[in-house]
């Protein structure tokens, strides 16, 4: 097992080196693997969307891989086959999948919500059955998991809200924020090194690791308190997605070299329980509060407080504003090494919040000035931001 886990962080690291700005997105694509999931990406053209897929489909060997374009006069035929034309001599309405979906480990469907009805069934039963019906007979797929992509979400009365809930992990990805991240792509920065790879085998064998990681029943209790506290919002997902995110939590903790699912795990979940972008922020709060540690709860909140002085700052640059200021942010310094000094071994998480805090407080200046033409004292705050 250690092996193939330590193959799994070398795809991760080789995939994170070549594609920027997407660490979210490749491990939420080899947690949906390990579990045999779906996941759907959404964003604009150009964002590496497909070639992340395509590059991750290559580094595990013996996996069979289809990859469509979709549109709105796309037919049954260039997704599960043309008809057997010599069956159809017979009588017989059965489709040559050769090379088709019906045969594929992993596919990515681009464009997905182009789907129209004369596909839709079908694919809604291969997504999630793993069964294609071909002349009425049922047929098990090896379809592991299908990435779909689209440039944008659904609108109401598509009739696509089935196929949208299919997809049991949901993320929308832009372009490069970071600009040292955006020269790096321009340089084609990892495009020439030696890429990792495992075979199809050992990824079964690590998606059978991932049925056997153990939940916790604070894990469940968790999931609980998501569930009554999304109600409250209007937001309901299904039981059937609840009990489908398990898997998640299982895979993400064998990726973190766990046998047991903790409850830092259900941090994923806020990409997978919510349906409109409307309920996005509402389901990240929410999970968030469950997914970590009074701990990191509180470094969360000294680090949004130390932002807001900060931001405040740039707005207010008053004398009596930064006097102030700094002596907040001494006192969240203050508060930190308290912390520190509490909880023992993990000190490493508090010095980066405790680093941050020192920087803002190296960007405030404290000068005392003298106005020879007013004999005023002006002392102020000067910035360098």
């Amino acid at each position: 097992m250690e092996n193939n886990l330590t193959k799994i962080d070398e795809i991760k690291d080789a995939l994170n080196a070549r594609f920027q700005e997407r660490e979210a997105e490749i491990e939420a694509i080899l947690v949906a693997a390990l579990a045999r999931q779906h996941i759907l990406m959404i964003g604009p053209a150009g964002t590496a969307k497909s070639a992340l897929v395509m590059e991750l489909s290559k580094m595990i060997q013996g996996t069979k891989y289809f990859q469509w374009l979709l549109t709105r006069f796309s037919t049954p035929e260039e997704l599960f086959g043309p008809l057997s034309l010599k069956d159809l001599e017979q009588g017989v309405y059965k489709r040559n999948t050769k090379n088709k979906m019906p045969e594929a480990h992993v596919a990515f469907l681009d464009e997905i919500f182009k789907a129209n009805s004369a596909i839709l069934n079908s694919l809604l039963t291969l997504l999630n059955e793993r069964v294609f019906y071909n002349d009425g007979a049922p047929v098990q797929v090896p379809l592991m998991s299908v990435i779909g992509a689209s440039n944008e979400f659904p609108e109401d009365g598509e009739g696509l809200e089935a196929l949208f809930d299919r997809f049991l992990l949901r993320f929308e990805v832009d372009y490069i924020a970071d600009e040292a991240n955006f020269i790096a792509m321009m340089k084609d920065s990892g495009q020439h090194q030696q890429m990792p790879t495992m075979t199809l085998e050992e990824l079964i064998d690590l998606q059978h690791l991932t049925d056997q990681v153990a939940i916790q029943d604070d894990v469940y209790t968790a999931l609980v308190k998501i569930r009554n506290e999304l109600r409250d919002e209007g937001i309901r997902p299904s039981d059937r997605r609840f009990k489908q995110s398990l898997s998640l939590l299982q895979a993400r903790a064998l990726i973190n070299k766990r046998k047991t699912v903790l409850t830092e795990d259900l941090i994923l979940l806020e990409h997978s329980l919510w349906e409109t972008t409307d309920q996005k922020e509402a389901v990240c709060i929410i999970v968030r509060k469950h997914a970590q540690d009074a701990l990191v709860r509180t470094l969360d909140s000294l680090k949004h407080e130390a932002k807001d002085i900060f931001e405040r700052v740039r707005k207010d640059q008053s004398a009596e504003y930064g006097m102030e200021a700094s002596q907040k942010l001494k006192k969240l310094e203050a508060d930190l090494d308290q912390l520190k000094a509490r909880h023992e071994g993990r000190g490493e998480e508090i010095d980066t919040v405790l680093l941050k805090v020192k920087s803002m407080q190296q960007e405030l200046a404290v000068h005392s000035m003298y106005d020879g033409e007013t004999g005023q004292d002006t002392s102020g705050i000067y910035y360098r931001m």
